[in-house]
């Protein structure tokens, strides 16, 4: 029997070397596996907080928008956007887009990058069941909600008037496409924004945030304002939410999926002996537990603050809090996140009146939130985290790099597409409703049911009533009641 056991024992000890392998693979793509789950909830929260904001005639268009959004960008993240991710990091500056016609042995850089290139195509063996590479797919898992999210920052603003076509159109370019190229240039550790200008965004306050929020104001100067939103003189009236407390439990619902968007940036794999950002430099998952707790705390109280109470710009500070210390949260220090979060939260409620008051229908302040926050997010990461450095080669943080990336992503991939998508698609008459259809409402005249057919709807009541015919028997459809 001892023989036995002692055969066992050396058994186990020669297979540990394997076991403890697969258990470090395992930890990686769970944890990423779970961290693109609760992402999700995020979608959840924009469901809840755009149909809230919406109108009783458009709040299941306005929903059911948000549900095609998983659908269009996460097809189109499949086909073609996780090869942007991985082909276009060089391209402009330090090199070509790499793909199938790339000499992997012209350079060591591009040898290394096209490891990754040749695992995103959509015919690659690494997206498919595949037991020798756990992880390409739950890291693919991972950047589609991030494209999904990217995208769903746009619809809220549009609703109420864009047609359904014209949204699918944008959230592509915008999901699949701009935002990538982004993220490749300066979010990707091949990235020559990164490696040639030491541009530093770490929970994608341009790259994400910025891109999209100005990608939205470009389509909102073309999709123009909301009927009734505006008076004869060009004053703005208000067009207030049908349930703004749905609206407030979206956002929170945002919050919760936005610490596991943050998690989901920290870079942990098998081998690692410590857990790094996308760009190889150091950093803690507790950082982020505690810098976006403080950060979402701030902005709630800034923006109370500065909106004198308004509840809608109350809870829409936490989110600008948030993404205003995005992009260094992974080097701030508490009370430094505190200051950064309460500043970009404080100016957002002013920003979101001001694009109002300029004749521009933003429906939920996406360009408060996200355009403004973001902008500011990566440009103060210049200040605060000037001089950081960055690894042999790679430029330390500096204020004109995140100057660039932020220009880079508002303008170059975020207002002029945003802009220039829309533009085609109002000379092709196919971005905006009817008049008639946008004054009966939405969800009548793009899917045939009212969002609440039974809610203060005086075509159901008179539907209800019943009216006698000649011979006595009760029949609905008249505003008068049967004799009992």
């Amino acid at each position: 029997m001892f023989s036995d056991a002692l055969l066992l024992a050396q058994v186990a000890i020669e297979d540990l070397p394997k076991s403890t392998q697969f258990l470090e693979t395992f930890v990686a793509e769970s944890y990423y596996y779970w961290a693109s789950v609760f992402m999700l909830i995020i979608h959840a929260g924009f469901l809840a907080y755009e149909g809230g904001a919406s109108r009783t005639k458009n709040v299941l268009a306005t929903m059911v928008k948000n549900l095609i959004t998983l659908s269009s960008v996460g097809l189109a993240f499949f086909f073609f956007g996780w090869w942007v991710y991985n082909a276009f990091p060089l391209f402009p500056v330090t090199g070509g887009i790499l793909g199938p016609w790339t000499n992997p042995e012209a350079s060591e850089t591009i040898a290394a990058a096209m490891v990754y290139v040749e695992a995103s195509y959509p015919w690659s063996p690494a997206l498919g069941p595949n037991t020798a590479d756990h992880l390409t797919g739950v890291f693919w898992f991972a950047f589609a909600l991030f494209a999904m999210t990217t995208a769903s920052i746009l619809s809220g603003a549009l609703i109420e008037r864009v047609k359904i076509g014209a949204y699918i159109v944008m959230s592509i370019v915008l999901g699949g496409f701009t935002w990538v190229v982004g993220a490749a240039w300066g979010w990707n550790y091949f990235g020559w924004l990164f490696n040639s200008f030491g541009y530093h965004d770490f929970g994608c306050a341009a790259v994400v945030h910025g891109i999209a929020g100005f990608f939205t104001l470009g389509v909102l100067i073309n999709l123009g304002p909301r009927i009734g939103k505006y008076d004869a003189q060009g004053n703005p009236r208000p067009i207030l939410p049908h349930n703004l407390p749905l609206t407030m439990v979206g956002l929170l619902l945002i919050f919760v999926g936005f610490y596991a968007f943050l998690a989901a940036c920290l870079i942990f794999l098998p081998g690692y002996s410590a857990e790094t950002t996308i760009y190889g430099t150091p950093m803690t998952l507790a950082s982020i537990g505690v810098n976006t707790t403080l950060a979402l705390a701030a902005g709630i109280i800034a923006a109370y603050i500065s909106s004198k109470a308004d509840p809608f710009f109350t809870i829409s500070g936490g989110l600008a809090g948030i993404i205003s210390a995005g992009g260094g949260m992974d080097l701030y220090h508490p009370a430094l996140v505190i200051i950064i979060a309460f500043i970009g939260a404080f100016i957002m409620p002013k920003v979101a009146l001001f694009v109002e008051k300029a004749g521009i229908d933003d429906a939920v302040g996406a360009v408060g939130v996200h355009a403004w926050s973001g902008l500011f997010g990566s440009v103060v990461v210049g200040i605060a985290a000037a001089g950081f450095p960055q690894g042999e080669s790679v430029p330390a943080i500096n204020l004109g790099g995140q100057i660039l990336g932020a220009f880079i992503c508002t303008v170059l991939l975020g207002f002029i597409p945003g802009y220039g998508t829309s533009w085609i698609l109002k000379k092709l008459n196919l971005l905006r409703v009817s008049r008639q259809e946008e004054i009966e409402g939405l969800d009548l005249s793009d899917l045939g049911v009212e969002g609440y057919p039974e809610y203060a709807m005086m075509s159901y009541v008179t539907q209800q009533i019943p009216t006698p015919t000649a011979a006595g028997r009760p029949v609905s459809g008249s505003t008068e009641l049967a004799p009992e």
